[in-house]
């Protein structure tokens, strides 16, 4: 049982739109998948700048609180009581 021209032609051309069907979807899924890359890479490029300011801000707040602690140490302490007023 062979095929008429013109089921061979309807059957070429099923062919033929199953290939493109697979390219075109193929195409698509590698598109996104490119677009996913390019985010999550943005993402990772944001974090590293926010990390970077936390790290910039942990360094001066530790820096003021050592000042803090050296102010501290240096300054004599005064006794409460001779403070007070005599009446």
């Amino acid at each position: 049982m062979y095929l008429s021209e013109l089921e061979e032609i309807i059957a070429y051309i099923a062919c033929i739109a199953i290939v493109i069907g697979f390219i075109v979807s193929t195409y698509v899924e590698i598109k996104n998948t490119v677009a996913e890359e390019k985010q999550k890479q943005l993402e990772k490029t944001e974090n590293e700048e926010k990390i970077k300011t936390l790290i910039h801000y942990f360094n001066a707040k530790k820096k003021l609180i050592d000042t803090v602690v050296a102010l501290n140490k240096n300054t004599p302490k005064s006794n409460p009581e001779s403070t007070k007023e005599e009446p």
